[in-house]
Parts: structure tokens; sequence; C-alpha cells
């Protein structure tokens, strides 16, 4: 293949530590689809508007589909990137007075800006589905356990009653949230840079809607300067991800604190296990690990993509080719990470009698219990806070004549004189009581649960339509613009 590109001005081939150094194709074999529909689009607009002859555009179709059907593996590697060798190859088939057409009113520069938001368009409505899946999973793991109790914890101590619904659910409702970002950052993505050429738009006529619209796009993007330039897009996405994997892995952290002896309260199934090559008793969560450090990885993506566009003059520079491979890795972490924990979730064995038993250890009932001085003897909430604190230092669990013992020292009477009943201590230090009086919104109460989770069952339709009906959109402008590249042939 001759190289179409520096035949021209450059007279010098480089060298190959030098084509080496500024390649991307290995990066490219992520955008090869998109950018023969890209090209497809294109020369059908090119035919349409007169710029290219109906002869012409039905070779150049013809050598796409060739391309496309033959994959990417027949192109020469030794072009510096996809879109070049793309090229050659199709003027190796049909001969540059037809191929050498196609390349009419656009450039590289808004040809791979639009690849990118091709094929991370894809990836996004892909990771929007695994997340669904593991909503899902983590809304019917809920559902399953409204009565199962567990302690809850802040600073990694007992700290109140709870339940693993109410627990499941709040990460549930975190997910739901990374939901909601990756279908806005798609609006945002779904735009089309292409016809914007170099950076100043083409003197060609083209006709920048019709692409955009037989692509999936939802419309062009208005400034050509910025639509070859702009790649925050990635970086938004790439927050997205980050902030998903940071949900991932706190999920990841406790299901290897749960898998512990010191825990006890899960197990993971023996598919997202290994053992030691020593120590034939173990079983270590590893899968949730290297999920935890995975975060790392799409973390250190999203760093590196701010890193390479902070600072960019306007317009294109070649430094943005160096974004491209950190997107792509984010996408795929962040997408095997929502798999792996979808099935974790989906094959946890739970142990429920050892969450119920440490449910009220640690006095996780102390709170109740203040909140129950302050109901029946109507004392101030920091003056049961001072009593209930003064008897935790004890590890014995307080009774009413404990608690009269304490108040008459700090207050010179006692709190059965004052309305403490028996009957009011002891609900208060029963854990389920305590999670049952909890029915405010958000609350833990399995009343309060099941109208949390059907609510979240309705919220999770709408949220699924509207992924369905983002794919649909694209899969039939992909579908119909495939069948009118066959007619033109």
């Amino acid at each position: 293949m001759s190289d179409i590109l520096r035949r021209g001005r450059l007279s010098k081939s480089p060298g190959e530590e030098m084509r080496a150094y500024t390649s991307s194709m290995d990066a490219d074999k992520w955008i090869f689809e998109a950018d023969v529909y890209i090209d497809m689009a294109h020369t059908l607009m090119l035919q349409e508007q007169g710029i290219i002859s109906k002869d012409d555009c039905s070779q150049i179709l013809s050598g796409l589909l060739q391309i496309k059907e033959e994959g990417m593996e027949t192109l020469d590697f030794s072009y510096e990137d996809i879109h070049i060798s793309l090229e050659s190859r199709l003027i190796d088939l049909i001969g540059e007075d037809a191929g050498g057409r196609m390349h009419s009113g656009r450039s590289r520069n808004d040809e791979v800006a639009t690849c990118i938001r091709f094929a991370l368009r894809s990836e996004l409505l892909s990771i929007l589905e695994d997340l669904m899946k593991l909503e899902t999973a983590l809304t019917a793991l809920s559902s399953d356990h409204i009565y199962t109790l567990m302690p809850g914890f802040t600073h990694l101590q007992h700290a109140q009653p709870t339940t693993f619904a109410h627990h499941l659910a709040a990460h549930a409702d975190a997910i739901e949230r990374d939901i909601g970002r990756l279908i806005s950052a798609y609006g945002r993505v779904n735009i089309c840079p292409l016809g914007s050429a170099a950076f100043a738009s083409t003197g060609f006529p083209i006709d920048r809607y019709v692409t955009a619209a037989r692509l999936g796009f939802s419309k062009p993007m208005t400034n050509s300067m910025d639509a070859v330039s702009s790649r925050d897009f990635l970086i938004e996405c790439a927050a997205a991800f980050s902030n998903i994997m940071i949900n991932l892995s706190r999920m990841a952290e406790e299901l290897i604190l749960w898998s512990t002896p010191e825990f006890n309260f899960a197990e993971l199934d023996d598919t997202y296990a290994s053992t030691s090559s020593i120590m034939p008793q173990k079983k270590n969560p590893d899968t949730a690990e290297l999920m935890r450090g995975k975060s790392g990885t799409v973390v250190g993506s999203l760093a590196a993509l701010v890193t390479i566009c902070k600072g960019l003059p306007l317009s294109y520079n070649r430094d943005l080719q160096e974004a491209t491979p950190h997107i792509i890795k984010s996408a795929h972490v962040t997408g095997a990470s929502v798999r792996m924990l979808t099935g974790i979730m989906e094959t946890l064995t739970i142990h429920e009698d050892v969450m119920k038993t440490q449910s009220a250890a640690g006095f996780t009932t102390a709170t109740e219990l203040a909140d129950t001085l302050v109901r029946e003897a109507g004392i101030p909430f920091r003056t049961a806070h001072r009593i209930i604190g003064t008897l935790s230092k004890t590890a014995a669990v307080p009774s009413l004549k404990d608690i009269d013992a304490v108040s008459y020292d700090l207050l010179g009477f006692k709190l059965s004189d004052k309305g403490l009943t028996e009957e009011g201590v002891s609900g208060a230090l029963d854990p389920m009581s305590n999670v049952e009086r909890r029915r405010v919104v958000g609350g833990p109460s399995p009343a309060q649960m099941r109208d949390d989770l059907a609510d979240k069952k309705r919220r999770l339709s709408a949220l699924q339509k509207e992924i369905w009906d983002m794919d649909l959109a694209v899969e039939k402008a992909l579908e119909n613009l495939t069948e009118e590249v066959k007619t033109k042939i």
C-alpha cells in the first residue's frame, strides 16, 4: 500500500520507532466498526449532495462492505491510525479515482471525534444494561431480607440495629444515581462532530443533519472548532465510571469483611473465590479484592484524561490521541466489575443467624433506649444521652433498676418515678422493636422498606424503558443505514 498521507508535503518516511511512537492502531481496534459506519454515512451524503457521482458512491460503499466483512485484521498496521489504513485499503480495492473521493468535506479530526463518540455510546448502553441487572439483583435480595436483622455501623463500630434489606437498599440507591449519571452523560455523548472537518467546517455543501441522523446521533454539534477539540465528554464519562467503581469498591470491601471469621455475615460462592497455593483451608474473596483494586485503575484513567486535556489550546492537538486508551480501559474495567458484582450478589450465602446475634452486640440499642427515656420520663435528650452513655461503660445490658441508680446519682431522682417503665426499657432493648419503630421515610422498618422497594421497582421500570429506547434508536438507525448502503451498490 502506498502512504496516501505523507506522499505530498513530506518526503521522508518515519522510522520504525517513530511509527510505533505515533501509532494509535492498537486503540483503534475499538473504533474500527464505527469508522466503517461513519464512512458509509458520509459517502451516502456526498452522493446525495452531488459532491460525488452515483457510480463512485456505489464503488466506495461496495469496498467498505468488503472491508467490514474482512475485519480490521486485513488492514495495514504500519499506518499511524485506522482512518488512513482503512482509506488506503479502499483505494487499493477500487482505485484512487473513486476511493480517493471518500474523504471530501471532512478531516481525520472530525472523523475520529465521531468514531470515539460512536464507540463510547455503545459502551454506555452496555454498562447501563449491566447496572440495571446489578440494581435488580440488589433490589431482589433486599426484598428477601426485610426482616433479617444486622448491626449497622458508623466508624466500623456497632451503632444501631438495622436490616440487611436496609443495608442493601443503600447500595442500590447509589447505583441508581450512577444509572442516572450515565443516562445524562449519554445525551452529551450522542451528538455528532462529523462535517466539522479540521476545525473550520468545509466549503463543500454537506448536510450534517443527514449524517448525524443516519448514525443514530441526536443532532450535529453546533461549533466545528469545539466539535473536533473537546474531550469533556470523555472526562464526564470517566468521572461517572470512577463514581461507579468507588461504589462497587465500597461493596467489595464489605463483602471482604463479611467473609472473615470475625464477621461471618456472608460467604461468596466458590465461583467468585480462590484458594491458597500453600494453605489448603483458605477461601479467599479474590474477586472482591480485585474489584477494590480495579477501582484505582479507573480513577487513574480519569486523572490521566484530565491531565491530557488540561491546558490544550483550540482546536485539535495530537495530545488527544493519548486520551482514547484511557476511556477504553475505564469503560471495559467498569463493565466487567459491574457484571462480577451482580454474579456475586446473586449467589451470595447470607448467615442470617450470625447477623441477628450481632445486631444487639455492642449495645446497639442505646440510642432507642435514650429516646425512650425522653418519651416516657420527659427528660431532655442530652440528659438521656448522658445517662445511657454512663451506663454503656459497663458490659451488662441495663435494667430499669440500673437506669434509676444512674439517674438518681446524676439528677437526684429516679426515672421510674417520672414514668419510665420496665416494658418501655424492654422494648427499647429489642433490636427488632428498634427497627420497627423507624417507620419514617428512608428508615429500615419492614413496612417502610416494602414501600421503598416498591417505589424503586417502579423507578427501575421507567429507567429500563428509557435505556431500551436509547438503544433501539441507535439500532434502528444503523439497520436503516446498512439497508440503504445495500440498495446503492
